[in-house]
């Protein structure tokens, strides 16, 4: 939200909404960067890392920010972008200037122009290269992203002591942690001469040390969008990264939902089932880019284009899709569903602003802006997320998700709307700590579009079924070792689900879902918390 009427939002604005944010369940809370920036990547090309950009308030701004978030019990979590700087940064400026500067050695560079110059672009189809030539050294800079972004050379035991020292500055005004943008590309070596890069995870280990000496309940939360058989690498047997977004789940997700079959959604899972003590997944449907399907075999790919987007205009950089959740998937009980399944994975749910009322998107803006909208807080001008003539992106003001018809305001007041249908689901998550503290299993449906997944934590367990198909479909659940022999329904009503003989006959509509304590509950304790 925009507190001081110039277009844009700020931590004064953001200030304002945490008592909404506090009703809604959330109880951390990550920032893209705010850092200053030119802002050609929404602020993912920093130029200070230790200001806040004069358009988000002032440093003393923030910190009152973090200081009543942490008073409302929510944590906050800031972005670490380390992999590039902006080119306008100081660093670059000087170290593009002269060969001779301290700083030339901060990035990374090759004489000659290396024979993969035009491979292992982040942005194909938009980047034309991932070395640039820079006139003034008459050498070629690197850069996985824009060429506005030059990579920092990691390697250099002085840009790894500042890359500490930016951890420490952010810990010591508050922060509860960082998510870490590009871990893949923190970690790299690159080659100069055509060879392979190296990955170098002690690297990760030292930023992790670093963190938990300064605060010892700190964390980093990692994107790294690699296969099962790296992410261990990444946890580092306990050493390295807290938490991970699993990219690997994500997509075979949403294969699931365009497929209507469940099956290779529990493969994703069990592929990703072993983590190191402490570890812990970070789960999500939509996050700040394009829904990345690159993972997916190239017949998966087509089956959930065709699903979710089936217009070119709705695709991004030949693997993705940049399409808002409630557009994509429609039909209200099939966004249910999704969230459901969300809550009930193994793992930390990560939820993106504005699709907890199912905000749409503007395909009319570039690449990943499209769902970079302002956040519709109500019917009110600019959807009441400032009150200036110009806005930093504009917001949806045409269409069945304009901000008239979709904003939180009127989503309070309606006790069906999606908005408070989620906060109940919320509340539910947090009620069966089963789910990210218990053992689980995936317990045969006989059905290849039901996915069934069983907790068990200190002697209590818990069912949650999801028909992933538009056709409804009957499945027998057995629970091994049950006592009772009743499922309690959590979500719908007060009703128990009977065993018949040895199992559990569920019936489940099309995209219905169902979560059941097992061996019974005392309904009247549960209503009266």
């Amino acid at each position: 939200m925009d507190a001081n009427g110039d277009g844009c939002g700020d931590f004064a604005g953001l200030r304002q909404r945490l008592d909404y944010l506090e009703s809604l369940g959330v109880d951390v809370l990550w920032l893209t960067p705010f850092q200053t920036s030119p802002n050609r990547d929404d602020g993912y090309d920093i130029a200070d890392y230790y200001a806040v950009d004069p358009r988000f308030g002032s440093a003393g701004e923030f910190v009152d920010f973090v200081h009543e978030a942490n008073s409302r019990g929510i944590r906050v979590l800031v972005d670490l972008v380390v992999n590039h700087t902006s080119d306008r940064h100081p660093w670059f400026v000087d170290a593009r200037r002269d060969r001779g500067s301290e700083l030339h050695d901060w990035y990374v560079w090759a004489d000659k122009r290396p024979p993969a110059w035009e491979s292992g672009m982040v942005f194909p189809g938009v980047q034309k290269e991932t070395w640039t030539y820079a006139r003034e050294v008459r050498r070629y800079y690197f850069h996985r992203f824009y060429d506005f972004q030059p990579d920092l050379n990691m390697a250099n035991p002085r840009v790894r002591e500042e890359v500490r020292r930016i951890i420490g500055f952010w810990l010591q005004l508050g922060v509860a942690g960082f998510r870490m943008d590009a871990v893949p590309f923190v970690l790299e070596k690159p080659s100069t001469d055509g060879g392979r890069s190296e990955t170098c995870f002690e690297w990760l280990r030292e930023f992790r040390e670093f963190l938990q000496w300064r605060a010892g309940d700190a964390i980093l939360l990692g994107e790294a969008n690699v296969e099962p058989r790296k992410s261990a690498s990444y946890f580092a047997d306990g050493n390295g990264l807290h938490l991970m977004f699993n990219f690997w789940v994500n997509q075979h997700l949403f294969y699931g939902l365009a497929s209507g079959d469940a099956r290779a959604l529990a493969r994703a899972l069990r592929e990703t089932r072993k983590l190191p003590r402490g570890a812990q997944w970070a789960h999500f449907l939509r996050n700040h880019d394009e829904l990345d399907l690159g993972r997916l075999s190239a017949q998966q790919r087509a089956e959930t284009f065709e699903a979710f987007a089936p217009d070119a205009r709705m695709q991004l950089y030949g693997r993705g899709i940049r399409r808002r959740l409630a557009p994509m998937l429609g039909d209200r009980k099939r966004i249910e569903l999704a969230y459901s399944l969300l809550f009930s994975l193994p793992g930390t749910p990560v939820i993106r602003y504005g699709d907890e009322i199912g905000m749409g998107d503007d395909l009319t803006l570039r690449e990943r802006a499209a769902i970079r909208t302002p956040m519709q807080w109500s019917d009110e001008r600019n959807g009441g997320f400032s009150t200036a003539d110009r806005l930093v992106r504009p917001t949806l003001r045409r269409g069945p998700y304009a901000f008239e018809h979709v904003n939180v305001e009127a989503q309070r007041r309606d006790p069906d709307s999606l908005l408070r249908w989620l906060m109940r689901m919320i509340r539910m998550r947090k009620e069966c700590p089963e789910i990210g503290w218990g053992d689980w299993t995936i317990l045969p449906t006989r059905s290849r579009h039901v996915l069934a997944l069983l907790y068990s934590w200190r002697g209590n367990s818990l069912v949650c079924v999801h028909n992933l198909d538009d056709q409804p479909h009957e499945v027998s659940i057995t629970v091994p070792g049950e006592r009772g022999g009743v499922l309690a329904d959590l979500l719908e009503s007060d009703e128990s689900v009977a065993r018949d003989g040895t199992a559990h006959e569920l019936v489940l509509e099309p995209y219905g879902y169902g979560w059941y304590r097992v061996g019974g509950f005392d309904y009247a304790l549960r209503r009266e918390r």
